[in-house]
């Protein structure tokens, strides 16, 4: 299946605000998770039930609702229900193939991302979408599957870190939000070690693996700033935007996120530049010893013109030839034809021709 565009036939034609799943389902049960604090008290608890989930945004404190698992639909609705979101916001959770980017609600301000990570086994860069929505006391992430990407924001609030505990949901939005942008430049890092170590194998052995590679890597790295440009353009979208859940103290952070985007988005388009280069340096170096190759055998070819000459005729078969009945006539051939062969080289040499 195409990595870059996904569209079931099933989805044309659909209402923009039903809630319908748009993905491949990656666990079996969703998971509620819930973390509540202020700069005093924590609370951390796995809940099965909206209901639990919905006494929270009543509460003076900060609430972090974790949703692992997007396939079934009628939580959704309950969620939507139980926080009085319009449909459309659920409807755009649901969409795991939409495009980053920042809408504002009445009662609160949707922002989806895609996140990146690296299977080790493949090799592959592994996508996934994550929603957010934001309100004055409390913050929703929507995850695909159940990860531990934001496992040190929940340190960082267990360890009773002043800044975040302090915060609201603006500045946890802006924690994760940092999170999966540390993890765009941690993939393209990576990516990176093995395109400029790959530079090298180029000037040493270039051959049908070396453009095997870099064809790979450059079909990854595409795939990479798919996600990283749309991203880029909702950070600095969410930069402007004049939202009464973002406090003017957060916004300074959000400059941050502008600068590291940035950041990732520039050394994707210096190693797709570096690539190309890399694909012209094969395709010079290939040339180059495909010329060496055919000077060196169009050297010897002309050297064997005029030996080939004057073998052929002293080949014929003509009854009379001066040469024929001379006693040193053989070795008078073989001394021209060694004395046209080496002046031959010899002049080759000196227009450094070979």
């Amino acid at each position: 299946m195409t990595r870059f565009i996904k569209k079931n036939r099933s989805e044309i034609g659909l209402s923009p605000d039903e809630l319908i799943f748009r993905g491949q389902q990656k666990i079996d049960q969703v998971l509620l998770r819930i973390i509540d604090f202020d700069s005093t008290h924590l609370t951390e608890d796995a809940v099965k039930t909206v209901k639990e989930v919905s006494e929270f945004q009543h509460k003076n404190t900060v609430t972090w609702i974790n949703v692992d698992g997007l396939h079934n639909t009628s939580i959704m609705e309950e969620i939507t229900s139980a926080f009085n979101f319009d449909t459309l916001v659920m409807a755009e959770v649901l969409n795991t193939e939409a495009r980053p980017r920042v809408i504002e609600y009445d009662n609160c301000t949707l922002v989806t991302v895609k996140m990146l990570r690296l299977d080790e086994q493949s090799g592959k860069t592994i996508v996934e979408n994550l929603s957010l929505i934001l309100t004055k006391t409390v913050l929703m992430s929507f995850q695909e599957q159940k990860g531990d990407v934001f496992e040190p924001v929940r340190e960082r609030i267990r360890k009773q870190k002043k800044r975040i505990r302090n915060g609201g949901t603006d500045y946890l939005i802006f924690a994760l939000l940092d999170i999966v942008v540390d993890n765009y430049l941690f993939v393209i890092s990576i990516l990176g070690e093995k395109i400029e170590t790959l530079e090298e194998t180029l000037l040493l052995n270039p051959n049908q693996n070396v453009i095997n590679e870099i064809n790979n890597y450059k079909k990854e790295l595409n795939f990479l700033r798919k996600s990283i440009k749309p991203a880029k353009e909702m950070i600095f979208s969410l930069a402007k935007t004049d939202s009464d859940f973002i406090t003017e103290s957060t916004y300074v952070h959000f400059k941050e996120l502008e600068d590291n985007i940035s950041q990732a988005n520039d050394a994707s388009d210096d190693y797709r530049e570096i690539l190309s280069d890399q694909l012209n340096i094969y395709h010079t170096t290939i040339s180059s010893k495909l010329n060496d190759i055919m000077k060196f055998l169009t050297v010897f070819s002309v050297i064997f013109i005029p030996l080939t000459f004057i073998a052929g005729i002293y080949g014929t078969n003509f009854e009379y030839l001066p040469e024929l009945k001379y006693k040193y006539s053989y070795f008078i051939m073989w001394f021209v034809m060694i004395v046209v062969a080496v002046g031959m080289l010899l002049f080759f040499k000196k227009k450094k021709w070979f």
